[in-house]
């Protein structure tokens, strides 16, 4: 299905409405509508778009400072939900120190992002959104559904091993892809699509929330030999690896069409870490 225009300019109001919120307001809630409503735009500019104004530019840079900073709020407001959800009867005073660190460095990245999050520079965000929306040119040929499906197809899974760069660069695309995607509207097959990608991204954006939790727990108290928190921490990331490695293998096979390989996956913690990416929702 070719892309419907009518869906277009939405995005760009919510995202003007997301700004107002959070800058009045930085709930968990709040941060990640900002940040998903931003990255919706961003790839309506940079994978839909016939060219690049240099507003447009302007516009991605104020985003992507802007999505950073409540991407580390973010990160904080899911590793604490994580931390709640693990019901462990060992090490109750260690739970509740990591709790509170999480707790107090939210603190800080919140007053960080309000700081940058001024009425001068929401003004600006504003006007430039309004500028672009106005000007942006996708061609009339411009297929989301196949967009989408090609940030999903080109990546490749290395001698068939599934590592956690291999999920970090997945978590990434399908991210990118279920937003383009999801241009396409009310077509049956952009509909099908969007809920596969975010069955993938879910799975794999869940083992990375943990994973990202489990260093933070080893940083305060060793590793799990030295802390039945750390070990059990450790032990629902592997779970979680797992399964977004089926979930990944899946996805793909069903995208693709062709018959799921067999996959072997690299033990987590084998590889260097893959870098936050605080800049994708």
């Amino acid at each position: 299905m070719l892309l419907d225009h009518a869906d277009v300019r939405p995005v760009f109001r919510k995202l003007s409405r997301q700004l107002s919120k959070l800058g009045s307001k930085s709930a968990p809630d709040a941060v990640h509508k900002f940040r998903t409503s931003s990255r919706r735009v961003e790839v309506l500019v940079t994978d839909l778009a016939q060219e690049r104004s240099r507003n447009d530019k302007k516009l991605l840079k104020l985003l992507d400072r802007l999505r950073k900073k409540s991407g580390r709020v973010r990160d904080l407001d899911v590793e604490i939900a994580a931390l709640r959800s693990l019901k462990i009867p060992q090490e109750p005073a260690r739970k509740s120190r990591l709790m509170r660190t999480l707790a107090e460095e939210r603190a800080n990245r919140e007053k960080k992002l309000i700081k940058v999050l001024n009425k001068k520079t929401i003004a600006e965000v504003r006007k430039r959104l309004k500028r672009t929306a106005g000007t942006l040119e996708i061609p009339g040929t411009t297929n989301p559904v196949e967009v989408a499906m090609r940030k999903i197809t080109e990546l490749e899974v290395g001698n068939s091993a599934v590592s956690e760069q291999t999920l970090h660069s997945f978590r990434l695309a399908s991210k990118r892809a279920r937003y383009i995607a999801e241009m396409a509207g009310h077509d049956a097959e952009g509909m099908r699509l969007v809920e596969q990608l975010k069955r993938m991204q879910d799975a794999i954006g869940d083992w990375h929330d943990w994973e990202q939790l489990a260093r933070r727990a080893e940083k305060l108290y060793g590793g799990a030999q030295d802390s039945a928190l750390v070990a059990a921490l450790r032990n629902v990331t592997r779970a979680k690896f797992r399964q977004a490695v089926n979930v990944l293998t899946e996805t793909r096979s069903t995208l693709t069409g062709k018959k799921r390989a067999s996959v072997t996956t690299v033990r987590p913690g084998s590889l260097p870490h893959p870098v936050p990416d605080t800049a994708v929702a």
